[in-house]
């Protein structure tokens, strides 16, 4: 079996695409879908849909596709580990990160890291959805939550901290909160996922335990920048990780802080902010040097609590 054609598969099978594949490798796209033809009548089944627009993966290329990742990725390794250790890393690296965390921080950074490290390439996928790293093939995934798989190996880039607001101009029609519990009277523009509504919980600092505070609205959304949105627009008061607020979010009154001695959470304990990779992949150089350079930029404690 041909290694380059397994190569230009598993490529496709990350990209849709096979000029994005051939682009990566220096090849005519003739090449790969020729390379990938003959890989097809190799094991004797259609690995591929080909679309005019799209490529995705049929059924048998989905099982033969998780089958030679793992074999591609422990090549790989082996050749990390017989090459040069001062040579520049180089090959894919996959990634998955929560939808707007990505596009904000962690899409940005990756831009910058390519141009220190040209020979990497980056697969950034991105959704909101629970995703295991290990069934899914992502060497590193950026994890919002509690750990609890012992298969992972993390680095924490922080606690998940929250800020409550709202526009000046709600604040100066509907008054502003003193206390948690007057936020009963006010609305409140809750996000509302696969779990149902979020619940909001505040603490005064140095104290132990988070109080759940009951909160109601006229908008909910599972989309937080359009929320925000709501916010900006003098709808209510959102209660928004850090990360998704700007010093732009403040200007001119756009949106002002809220009860800022209080420590405010949608969780009864705030979640962390982990790098995760499986065990096999941590070990892998480009896989360290990535995450690394993640690490470094975001900083600790994570730039983005300084808004």
């Amino acid at each position: 079996m041909n290694i380059n054609a397994l190569r230009y598969f598993a490529m496709v099978a990350t990209s849709a695409s096979f000029v994005t594949t051939a682009r990566h490798f220096g090849v005519p796209a003739s090449s790969v879908s020729r390379y990938i033809a003959a890989l097809e009548a190799e094991v004797g089944q259609q690995l591929l849909f080909r679309h005019t627009r799209a490529v995705r993966l049929t059924d048998a290329g989905e099982r033969f596709y998780a089958t030679i990742r793992e074999a591609l990725d422990l090549l790989d390794m082996a050749a990390e580990q017989a090459a040069d250790k001062d040579a520049a890393p180089k090959g894919l690296v996959r990634v998955n990160a929560p939808l707007a965390l990505g596009r904000l921080h962690i899409a940005p950074i990756l831009h910058a890291l390519q141009k220190v490290y040209p020979a990497l390439s980056v697969h950034l996928s991105l959704t909101d959805a629970f995703v295991d790293p290990v069934q899914e093939g992502a060497d590193i995934t950026v994890r919002v939550g509690h750990l609890d798989d012992s298969r992972l190996v993390g680095r924490a880039i922080g606690t998940q901290r929250y800020l409550l607001c709202a526009s000046q101009d709600y604040l100066d029609a509907h008054g502003v909160p003193v206390h948690p519990g007057d936020l009963a009277a006010h609305n409140c523009l809750v996000y509302r996922g696969t779990m149902g509504a979020q619940r909001w919980y505040f603490r005064k600092p140095g104290h132990a335990r988070y109080e759940a505070f009951a909160v109601r609205g006229t908008f909910e959304s599972n989309n937080a920048e359009s929320l925000m949105s709501a916010a900006e627009a003098s709808l209510g008061l959102v209660l928004f990780p850090t990360w998704l607020f700007t010093p732009a979010s403040f200007a001119s009154g756009r949106l002002v802080k809220v009860l800022p001695e209080w420590e405010g959470s949608v969780e009864a304990e705030p979640p962390g902010i982990h790098l995760l990779s499986p065990e096999n992949r941590s070990r892998s150089r480009k896989v360290r040097v990535l995450t690394d350079f993640l690490i470094e930029h975001i900083g600790t404690p994570p730039y983005w609590d300084q808004v």
